[in-house]
Order: C-alpha cells, then structure tokens, then sequence
C-alpha cells in the first residue's frame, strides 16, 4: 500500500510540467499570481484534483490551445476555487466563484477561451479581478 501511494503521489506531483506568474490588470492596478501551467491534456485532467490547500496569490492556468468552448467540473476537487475563463487576447470572459467541492456540475466558459485560471475561492473579490480585465500572460497574445 506505501508503495502505491508513493508511486501515485509522484504521479500527482510530476503532473503538472512547470511554474510560472502571470499579472492581471485590474481596475485598482495590476495584480500577480503565481502559477502552475497545465498544458498537456494528462495535466489538464488531473488539474487541481486531490488538493487540501492553496496558498493566497496562486492557482493553475490552463491552456487549451485554440479556442474553444470549455466545461470544467469539481470532481475530486477539495477546496473551493474561482474558476477565470480568459479568451485568447487575454480578455477575461467570466469567472466562476466559490465553486462547490466534488460537485459533479458543468461549468462552462460560455463562449470560445484559450485558457481557465483556478485561484482559491473568494480571490477574484479580493484582488478585485473582474469579466474585461486583461490577464499578461504569454500564452494569450
């Protein structure tokens, strides 16, 4: 059973292919977050699955490559996050808060986004991160 569950710990861990930081510019001035960038679709899937914790200013980025409509869900999901749905000039298109741990509920980007950027729930209120702000970022143009 140890072995099990170091080999699938490493598998959580070696997951998500590297760290990063992006800025979003809002209303009050720009805003940095640090991030785990999910790109490749095993990363995508494993996400932020299985996590206790977040610490403030962080969260995961997503990249979908081209955009698309996207639906994410809470599987598995922990803790309550803020789910930011960016399309690809960097433009947030909307954001999820305070989603439902394990809920099994689609959530959907309503429109074409490059990427989705979970945060801890309530920090889009609290960095005043709101739909129109621009995130800088190299995965959006």
């Amino acid at each position: 059973m140890a072995a099990f569950l170091l080999i699938f710990s490493s598998a959580i861990n070696g997951a998500i292919a590297s760290e990063d930081t992006l800025s979003i510019d809002t209303e009050a001035g720009p805003v940095t977050i640090q991030v785990e960038f999910a790109a490749t679709p095993q990363q995508r899937a494993q996400g932020l699955m299985f996590r206790q914790s977040m610490a403030p200013d962080t969260g995961m980025l997503f990249d979908f490559g081209d955009p698309t409509e996207v639906s994410m869900w809470m599987k598995n999901t922990y803790i309550s996050l803020d789910m930011i749905f960016i399309k690809s000039d960097g433009v947030i298109r909307r954001i999820e808060q305070n989603t439902e741990p394990h809920s099994l509920a689609t959530i959907s980007s309503n429109g074409d986004v490059t990427g989705v950027l979970e945060v801890p729930a309530g920090t889009s209120r609290r960095l005043g991160i709101r739909p129109g702000d621009r995130v800088t970022h190299p995965l959006f143009n």
